[in-house]
């Protein structure tokens, strides 16, 4: 391994012209490592860019005169790449993500990686994402990792030692902070909601979020509740803090939290931070189905932008415009009906704009990202519809009911004609 400063970093040596780089995302991006690809990417033309999720910004559509940007999402600033037509899409679920990379079906030359101070047996981890990207080391020609001292070391592994690591660049740069929103009555309405689908002993998955903060206050009181997550949030920390949260009645984990990726505020970063009950997994271990099969009465909470009268999901599109990603939602909705009385609900407020239109809808304006085999339950801030096991009539009957009110005369209407 060799260790360089930030100011003697020349990636030409390491990476050729028409390489395949992936790099780390959201609150592991290596931005250090970033700012001097797209920099220096006249070094190396033809190479493609793999990326996930990004909130700095620092890969700007300009940048394709010299990079191929590929990309699992448009969330963040990868908004500016999906406007200006400069990344192109892989419309693909997680898990099957880091399953294309483990069998070399999405090669790997070069992985650009964020990772903590090593550990006394000179472990680097992964700090606060895992997913794919330990695998992509795994496969990769060349691994350069930026050593960010603002990175939390996370247990859970896999863990790089320094035999891995072809060059080592220490940094200190701060992380992107996901602050909480403001939990607004529609928000707590829905969580109230979800909670009574929620006992004792339930282990949740949930993201980032109004609704999640919502649930989170809806939970107080409760017991022994685990968590098996694709994010750790802040909602879950304050979970932990009060004692909802234990895991204690996991049968595998046992009172450990276990999520794929970290997103939060410096307090989330700094609590995960060497904590050994909370473990920070990759997608082979988080999203896997015989990991779903060992956890009874999981209960999986996912948002969506639309939902249409047959029960279908639309997470990643709307008005034209991609904003979202198909990420794990569908990993964890077919991992509830793995589990043993594990369920999967999608929530959503009824409208969208201020009140302007309804999310529930009688076709999708974008595309399907949860099948209408998949969902068990929709819930908005005016009740649940079970559709679970029922007709397409008596789904589009259901979902009417919990539309806003002011929009379901026009739904039953559309959905009558449209027979």
């Amino acid at each position: 391994m060799k260790r360089i400063s930030p100011d003697q970093l020349r990636l030409a040596p390491y990476i050729q012209p028409g390489s395949s780089i992936f790099v780390g995302h959201s609150t592991a991006e290596p931005a250090t490592l970033l700012e001097a690809l797209v920099t220096q990417r006249a070094d190396f033309p033809h190479s493609r860019l793999t990326m996930h999720a990004s909130f700095s910004g620092i890969v700007r559509p300009e940048h394709v005169d010299g990079l191929r940007i590929e990309g699992l999402s448009g969330l963040g600033t990868q908004q500016q790449l999906v406007q200006a037509d400069a990344i192109e899409l892989i419309p693909t679920h997680l898990s099957d993500f880091g399953r294309m990379i483990a069998q070399g079906e999405s090669p790997v030359d070069v992985a650009l990686l964020s990772v903590s101070q090593p550990d006394a047996q000179g472990r680097f981890s992964l700090g606060l994402v895992n997913d794919y990207m330990g695998e992509a080391a795994r496969r990769a020609r060349i691994v350069i990792a930026e050593m960010n001292s603002a990175m939390p070391f996370t247990h859970g592994g896999p863990f790089l030692m320094a035999d891995r690591i072809d060059l080592l660049v220490p940094t200190e740069r701060a992380i992107h902070e996901f602050p909480p929103g403001q939990v607004r009555p529609t928000d707590r309405a829905i969580a109230q909601i979800v909670a009574s689908y929620i006992g004792d002993g339930s282990i949740l998955q949930f993201g980032v979020g109004s609704v999640p903060d919502g649930i989170a206050l809806s939970l107080q009181g409760f017991r022994d509740i685990g968590i098996h997550s694709g994010l750790i949030s802040d909602p879950i920390r304050a979970l932990i803090n009060s004692g909802v949260v234990t895991n204690a009645r996991k049968p595998i984990d046992t009172g450990i939290t276990v999520g794929g990726a970290v997103w939060g505020t410096r307090a989330l970063y700094d609590f995960v931070h060497d904590n050994p009950a909370i473990h920070v997994r990759p997608l082979s271990y988080t999203h896997a189905p015989e990991t779903f099969a060992q956890l009874p009465g999981f209960v999986s909470v996912n948002s969506a932008l639309e939902v249409d009268l047959s029960g279908q999901a639309n997470l990643e599109a709307v008005g034209g415009r991609y904003v979202g990603a198909i990420g794990g939602a569908v990993d964890f909705v077919r991992g509830a009906r793995l589990a043993p009385g594990g369920r999967s609900i999608v929530a959503l407020p009824a409208t969208g704009g201020k009140g302007a239109f309804s999310r529930i809808v009688t076709r999708l304006d974008g595309p399907v990202t949860i099948a209408r085999s998949d969902i068990d339950t929709v819930v908005t801030e005016f009740g649940s519809a079970e559709l679970r096991g029922q007709t397409l009539r008596e789904r589009a009957r259901r979902l009417i009911a919990i539309a806003h009110p002011d929009f379901r005369e026009a739904l039953e209407r559309d959905f009558t004609d449209g027979r």
